[in-house]
């Protein structure tokens, strides 16, 4: 059985460059999962 499904994981997928590319993958169809891990002095 073939599938055309494709994944991508986007560390730092929700601000910089990651979140972009994020939005274009997921605009291209690909499910999308975002990975993302705050500092503790940012905000």
């Amino acid at each position: 059985m073939a599938t055309n499904n494709r994944t991508a994981l986007v560390t730092g997928g929700s601000r910089g460059i990651g979140k972009p590319i994020a939005t274009a993958l997921g605009s291209a169809a690909w499910n999308v999962v975002v990975n993302y891990a705050s500092h503790p002095t940012s905000y």
